[in-house]
């Protein structure tokens, strides 16, 4: 059964998906994104191929190692996609944020799919039923909005999420954690009122790592998938795989 690494390094952590034919068999959090690290994880899996997107600049070196040790395909605006992208300029579409919306497309062909990125910062991606990714929008993400009261005033602290906590704050902690996650869920919510308004039918889809907790807080229907992003990424290198 062929193996496919799926690699996603983002701003704060690089992370590898392991999938088995269309099923994603495990999630890893790499340290490094050394050689011996990534020769490790193609021997221990027996990967025989493997996609990169990065929204940091990689070591160069493992794009060659796993270019000579398997079928490897670098995500960039120049991939085939089975989507279109017809904006002003393609090359400035994230990878990530391709990669996301070729999942929500591939589990709901043929519909309208607006798909919220939940990372660094949050995401709003709008790919419509004719398959063609409109854009969208981006906001700050959760961590960032906690480092910017944090660095931008001169007594508020550093808070870490929490998920048990009261509309009306009573004291710093939980005032900053009910005005900085429940200020998200309005955000978003409002952002998928707006697009309602225009569209008459279409698929909410929520993704990243604060998915299963952060869905909670939101007033309506989503389709909640913290790993939407490897399942496009692995649909990105099958469709490449085809096509080249």
């Amino acid at each position: 059964m062929s193996t496919t690494l799926c690699f996603d390094f983002g701003n704060t952590r690089l992370k590898c998906a392991v999938f088995k034919r269309k099923e994603m068999q495990q999630l890893l959090v790499l340290e490094d994104d050394s050689e011996a690290a990534i020769s490790r994880l193609i021997d221990e899996h027996g990967a025989k191929k493997s996609i990169l997107s990065s929204v940091i600049e990689p070591n160069p070196a493992i794009e060659n190692l796993l270019a000579e040790r398997t079928r490897f395909h670098k995500l960039s605006y120049k991939s085939q996609f089975p989507i279109s992208t017809p904006v002003g300029k393609p090359e400035t579409i994230g990878s990530d944020r391709l990669a996301m919306s070729v999942g929500a497309v591939d589990l709901f062909p043929r519909k309208h799919n607006l798909v919220i990125g939940l990372g660094s910062c949050i995401t709003y991606n709008f790919v419509n039923k004719f398959h063609q990714f409109l854009g969208g929008s981006i906001s700050p993400g959760m961590e960032m909005r906690f480092k910017a009261l944090k660095h931008f005033t001169a007594r508020l602290p550093m808070v870490e999420a929490e998920w048990n906590f009261p509309l009306v704050g009573y004291d710093t902690k939980t005032n900053i954690l009910s005005g900085v996650i429940l200020g998200m869920a309005n955000e978003i919510d409002g952002i998928i009122n707006s697009y309602a308004q225009r569209y008459v039918n279409f698929n909410v889809h929520l993704t990243g790592g604060d998915t299963t907790l952060f869905g909670q807080h939101l007033k309506n229907k989503i389709f909640a998938d913290p790993y939407l992003i490897y399942k496009g990424l692995y649909a990105i290198s099958e469709y490449n795989q085809k096509n080249n």
